[in-house]
């Protein structure tokens, strides 16, 4: 891994590559320019090919460089007869390859991968990773060469974040969030071992399984019960929260511009994390979710309440966004032990809708459309299983349309277009 730096104190290049595990830089007396830097680039280019096919002769690209007394100190510390090589890449294949060990330092590497990957992040993630890599993986990882972190070296990682107590609770680190911080290091080994030819150490190493959380919605009872009992600056936000299905990002973040009363959409085109506004989850998540006339009449009461003070619909006396740990904390929360209902997370809101639309009998894809779904896979994976649950008619739809059809009368022939006229009703329905 080579590239182009710039000397602050005389505006000349550099160049910057590794060579024998050692970051190794050389000054130009070329000015910082783009003529010069092809230049340079083309030198760098020759020095990754030579080190590549194992030709790279550092006196010769370099031969006044202060460089070389350092590198024979290096190779003469490090010279490993071709008895000990053979026995040792026996024992641990690659062990006598000093390819690895001309490799860069994790931290190093993790500095370029998060340089390249992170403008296709969302801001929240990018944050996220930065953190773990500076409080967890740059400190455990960062003065180890990578083509020489092992699989030993991951497994021993993740055993020992097994451990580790999380942050403000008395219990350990979920396998969901080791798997979350094992990922950066995954992908930054695989990227180096693609780019060096080396083996990636996460050969079969596999997620820790995670425990699957059950979708746990309200009741329609319920549902109306809590509604009536909410404080009633809450009213209408808790209406649009569990008859849009909207995520929390998204109904925090809804700005009176997305709201169209004339076609009755909301569009969801933006979602606030951290305070910040961001875009939505992914880009299935960008959509335009009809209003139903309860909806409707909620954001209507709302109007007059924020629009002119502020951009959002929902906010706080400051014009400001809600802050969703604070409306947990201290509305939701506490609204659940007064009504005497098992407590759960503000997103079952979302779930509870999705429950209700399939059991009034919505079509599926509809549906789906209005969760910021591309399928309805995980519509019917996720809360397929409640609808008998919510409407009390297992089979029965199906044995009203036979009957309808006069097909489950004993003896009684079908019509020879009946069996059409079945399937032409059954699309009908659809």
């Amino acid at each position: 891994m080579s590239s182009i730096q710039v000397r602050k104190e005389t505006g000349s290049l550099i160049l910057d590559f590794y060579y024998q595990g050692k970051r190794c830089r050389e000054q130009t007396a070329l000015p910082d320019t783009a003529t010069n830097r092809k230049k340079v680039q083309k030198l760098l280019d020759k020095i990754d090919e030579a080190m590549a096919d194992g030709s790279f002769d550092y006196a010769k690209f370099f031969p006044n460089s202060r460089q070389l007394t350092k590198l024979k100190e290096v190779e003469l510390a490090t010279r490993v007869t071709p008895i000990a090589a053979a026995v040792a890449d026996a024992v641990l294949p690659g062990a006598a390859d000093p390819a690895l060990d001309a490799t860069p330092l994790f931290r190093e590497f993790a500095e370029t991968w998060f340089a390249e990957k992170s403008v296709e992040w969302r801001e929240s993630y990018k944050e996220q990773i930065r953190m773990d890599l500076d409080r967890t993986l740059i400190p455990r990882f960062g003065d180890k060469v990578v083509g020489r972190i092992l699989k030993a070296d991951i497994l021993s990682f993740r055993a020992d974040l097994a451990k580790v107590q999380a942050r403000g609770k008395k219990t350990v680190l979920s396998n969901q969030r080791i798997n979350k911080l094992i990922a950066p290091v995954r992908m930054i080994l695989n990227e180096a071992a693609d780019r060096f030819d080396f083996r990636t150490p996460f050969t079969n190493i596999k997620q820790l399984k995670i425990k699957k959380n059950d979708v746990y919605p309200f009741s329609l009872v319920e549902v109306q019960q809590i509604l009536s009992t909410v404080r009633a600056d809450y009213h209408d936000y808790f209406t649009v929260r569990f008859y849009t299905a909207m995520r929390t990002g998204e109904v925090d973040g809804l700005q009176w511009n997305y709201v169209d009363f004339e076609r009755r959409l909301i569009l969801v085109r933006e979602t606030i994390i951290k305070g910040k506004l961001q875009y939505t989850k992914t880009d299935g998540s960008q959509r335009d979710i009809q209003m139903s006339q309860v909806v409707y009449d909620a954001l209507k009461r709302q109007e007059p309440a924020t629009r002119g003070r502020s951009n959002f619909v929902f906010c706080n006396r400051e014009g400001t966004p809600l802050d969703h740990k604070n409306v947990t904390n201290r509305v939701w929360y506490p609204l659940l032990r007064h009504l005497g209902l098992t407590k759960r997370r503000p997103y079952q809101c979302r779930h509870t809708c999705a429950t209700l639309w399939l059991a009034s009998g919505e079509s599926p894809q509809w549906i789906a459309a209005q969760l910021g779904h591309t399928t309805t896979e995980m519509l019917f994976r996720v809360y397929a299983r409640f609808v008998p649950n919510l409407t009390r008619q297992d089979g029965s739809a199906f044995e009203r349309m036979l009957l309808q059809s006069g097909a489950a009368t004993v003896g009684q022939k079908t019509q020879p277009d009946g069996y059409s006229q079945l399937f032409s009703t059954e699309v009908s329905h659809a």
